[in-house]
């Protein structure tokens, strides 16, 4: 009985979409901002959000990463600066 229900488990899992997550090192690593800067944009909605994983451990999507660093690759606007009004003239 144990056998069958791994092999339902294990079939289980596998057809669930698989997730890469990335730890604050790695981020940082890839993304060269500051962490405060990072959790600036987050709150702003200008960057994935972080995954909780526990009290004190948080991750992000990589392909949420990697797909926000196409579109800044992409993007010809430029970033925003906290507290500069754009000049439209």
């Amino acid at each position: 009985m144990g056998k069958v229900r791994n092999n339902i488990r294990d079939n289980v899992y596998q057809n669930l979409p698989s997730k890469n997550l990335i730890n604050r090192k790695t981020l940082l690593a890839m993304i060269p901002l500051s962490d405060r800067a990072i959790f600036n944009m987050e709150k702003r909605g200008d960057f994935p959000r972080r995954i909780v994983l526990t009290s004190r451990n948080v991750a992000w999507d990589l392909a949420e990463v990697e797909n926000w660093i196409e579109n800044r690759k992409q993007s010809s606007d430029q970033a925003r600066r906290p507290g500069v009004v754009p000049n439209f003239r």
